[in-house]
Order: structure tokens, then sequence, then C-alpha cells
């Protein structure tokens, strides 16, 4: 029987394993998927916000100012991929000056260190590229853009290597109260546990009803994004955001931890929580929106677009409390943005809420708070060259767009948590991450997954189930004749 287990491994799923792992207790994270951080966490726009937006009182800014600060701190200790580059709200309007005004005073209320109102002939200083309407700028500094699936990854990578125990494709179909615990049933087999932390995401309140009447239902609601070549990613050097309205922080243009440039989203409510659909009139209005605040962007060197689900609740709040009728199960759901900015402060109120609820947290003597990840594309030329001579496989490159090496796809095959798709192999180690997006390296991925996996080619995956690249062998041999 498991202590707790954690149903849901986006970034808050993650955040709560990372979190308990510092205990002596017997924790177990189950997540649907073949990979973790692949819904919200994978496609959203990449950034730790400071804080200044979310409503004064609520549990969004409360946790957003901590989990910001708590992130930076976690990114540089796990080596994830980081930058705090700062931002920029433009205003384009005396109105919208009023709009920073009250911006600048939430965000000092919430606690938001370094805010300020610039002035046209300042922003366009810091920001050329920026169209000559705006007329002023509320000034963000701490604002952070990261690797969001790598970060997810390190967390619960290094829970991993505490003791807690992934298990992925592990769907739950049912809960049942049992005694001082619950039996969870799931497409593997049966597990019980003390307690359940609910960090299901899109599928929150899906959980939740498993145990009580319903108290909370997610709306999902899809953002389009453009992702453009690096001979964009010095377009800006901050995140450039429009004023919020009630749909959201709006669309933004950014620069990624990767050297590229993101531009998105929209917003529009879906029925279907896996619809991911891209479609012309959303990334019109994106082009639309983006080039409001940055008229030269170059579109044709768009390399991919990508949707990402969001999660949205009557409540407009996170939703952060044990079930009213089900002691011991505690609910992290309508976890919108900043969701991915408040992680870690809110695996913090669960481990308060599992205390609350009667868990005993005993520390662990030997918790490993490190991680390191080798990119070969970082070294130095000497570096490079005395890997090499240790190790030949790093100067096999099979991704040419980033310089990514045979050895480092084998170690992320020999990892804690070892990539099972084409799609998965490039959010652990960066092949296929380039303007090419695969098309070069995407087959020699898919041998060596084969080879590691001792599986026929035609199992592979690009990414979930059902998603099979190759049917069938079409030449025998080396494909010439003998």
């Amino acid at each position: 029987m498991y202590d707790i287990v954690i149903i849901g491994c986006g970034i808050v799923g993650a955040a709560a394993a990372y979190a308990l792992s510092k205990y002596e207790l017997r924790v177990a994270v189950l997540e649907k998927e073949n990979d973790v951080a692949v819904a919200t966490t994978k496609a959203n726009s990449a950034i730790i916000h400071a804080g200044y937006d979310p409503k004064p009182g609520t549990l969004m800014a409360k946790l957003n100012v901590e989990g910001a600060m708590l992130a930076k701190e976690l990114c540089e200790a796990l080596d994830v991929p980081h930058n705090q580059c700062g931002a920029l709200v433009l205003a384009f309007s005396q109105q919208e000056i009023f709009t920073l005004e009250s911006l600048l005073q939430n965000g000092r209320t919430n606690g938001v260190q370094g805010l300020r109102i610039l002035d046209k002939a300042q922003v366009l200083t810091l920001e050329p590229n920026l169209s000559g309407d705006v007329l002023a700028a509320l000034y963000v500094p701490s604002t952070m853009i990261v690797s969001p699936w790598e970060y997810g990854l390190a967390l619960v990578e290094t829970a991993v290597k505490n003791g807690v125990e992934l298990r992925r494709e592990c769907e739950v179909i049912d809960i049942t109260k049992v005694g001082d615990g619950y039996k969870i049933l799931t497409n593997q087999d049966e597990i019980y546990a003390h307690y359940i932390i609910n960090a299901a995401g899109l599928y929150a309140d899906k959980i939740h009803n498993m145990v009580e009447e319903e108290q909370f239902a997610i709306q999902p609601d899809r953002g389009e994004y453009f992702l453009l070549d690096k001979s964009e990613g010095q377009r800006v050097n901050h995140v450039i955001f429009q004023c919020p309205t009630n749909s959201g922080k709006g669309v933004l243009v950014a620069p990624t931890v990767h050297g590229n440039l993101i531009v998105g989203p929209n917003s529009v409510k879906i029925s279907d929580a896996d619809d991911l659909a891209t479609t012309t009139a959303g990334l019109d209005f994106v082009k639309k929106m983006a080039q409001k605040s940055v008229p030269d962007i170059d579109f044709r060197a768009n390399i991919r677009n990508f949707a990402g689900n969001r999660t949205k609740t009557a409540r407009r709040d996170f939703i952060i409390e044990e079930a009213k009728n089900a002691k011991g199960f505690i609910n992290l759901a309508g976890i919108g943005s900043p969701g991915l900015s408040a992680a870690p402060a809110i695996a913090k109120m669960a481990e308060q809420l599992l205390k609350d609820s009667g868990l005993e947290l005993q520390e662990k003597q030997n918790f490993i708070n490190t991680r390191n990840r080798m990119r070969f594309n970082a070294l130095s030329p000497g570096e490079k060259a005395a890997l090499v001579a240790r190790d030949s496989a790093y100067g096999t490159v099979i991704c040419r767009c980033e310089t990514v090496t045979e050895g480092e796809i084998r170690d992320a095959l020999q990892s804690s948590i070892p990539p099972k798709s084409v799609d998965a192999v490039k959010r652990h180690c960066g092949a296929g991450m380039g303007r090419c997006q695969g098309g070069f390296c995407g087959p020699r991925v898919v041998e060596m997954l084969a080879a590691h996996y001792e599986s026929s080619p035609t199992e592979i995956l690009q990414d979930g189930a059902g998603t099979q690249i190759l049917t069938s062998e079409t030449k025998g041999g080396c494909g010439r004749d003998e």
C-alpha cells in the first residue's frame, strides 16, 4: 500500500512528486500517457510569470509570486534551461496606460519586485523592433523563460531517483474508499493508497467525481502558437505582452531558451480536452495581434504550429483543497495560467494539506536535490574533443540542427525515465527540435528506439498511443540488387 498516489504527471504532479520525495514515504505517480509533461505542460508560452496580473488575495496571486522564486532555484539546482529576461506589458492608448498603472499597483500588492512604468522612448530603446504606436510599458524584470517540458521532466526524474515510483501508460478508471485509504482501479492493476493527490489537469474534475459529488467542472480552453526559427530569435529580447483582458494575458511575442521566437496564444473554449487542432482562423488572429506589438516578425520563418489546452473553472482561481467528503483526497485542480510558475508553491501547499489530514512527514537524510544533463553543443571545443576521445558515441551527430549526438540520445534511453517515442526523445534531449523538425534525424532516432526496446521500427511511435510512423517494410536487405 502506498502512502500517497499522485494522479497526473504534468508540472503540478511532477512538482508534488519532487516535494514529497524529500520524505520517508512510499509514493507513486500515475500518468496515463507514455511520457511526462506531455499535455498543458509542454504546450504553453514557456514563461515563469512574475505575478503582477492575478487578483490580490487569490491563491493565484500568492502562489504565483512564491512559486516563481522557487522555480528559479529549482531550475538552477536541476540544470533546467532558463533565462530571467524580463517582460514588457505594452500600452497603445491612454486607457491602456491606466491599465498599466493598475497592474503596477496590483503587482506591488502581490509582492512583485522591481516593477516600473517606462515611457515610449525608454521602451523603444530596450526593444527597437516594437511598433512605433507603443505609448508606454510596464517593465517586469523578474519574468523568466524556461524549457517547460524539461522542467517537469527534471522534477520527476529527481523524484524517481529519490524513490518515487512512476507508472506511465497507467490510466485511472475508478476510485473506491476502503478503510483508511483508497482502492484505485487502473488499466494495469489495482493500487491502494492512504492519500491521493489529484493533479490530473484537464481531467481533474472527472477524477474528483470518482470520490464524491461534483464540486467543480473543467472548461478546456485552447491556445494556438507559432514557433519561429532561430533566425527570428533575436527579434525581441524580453517577453512582450499586450494588456491583459478577461480572456487572459493575450497574444505575446517572446524569445525561447532554445533561441527561437514563440508567438501566441489565442483563447478558444472547446468541448473536447484532447482537441489540439490548429486552425487558419486562430493562427491568423495570433499573427494579426502579434504584429500589433512587433510589426516586422517574419512569419515565413515559422517551423511549427501547435496548440495547448488550458484548464479553466467557474471559480477563476486555483482549486487546492481536501475533498469535502473524502478525507485524504487532495485536489490540485483548475491550474491554468500561472500554473507553470506556481507549481512548486502549489506542491508546498499540498504538503501542508496532507499534514493537516494526518500524514506524518519525516525528512530523508540522503535526499538528492541536484541534477546535471550533458549538452554536447554547449561544451567548448576542447571539452568536446576530450569527451569524444573517451566515448566515440558523442562524436556521431544525429540531429544536425541542434547538434545532438548519439551519446546524448543513448544517455536519455538509459535514464531513470527513458523516452518511448520520437517526440519524447525530442523533449528529453533536443533531437528534432531544430529547423527541419526531425526531417533529417527522425529515421535514425527510430532505429535507436527500436534497438533499445528490441522491437520492430513499425512499433515505434511518433508520440502518444496510435501514432506509429511506419506500417511495413517495403524493401528487403539494404535495398539494392545483389
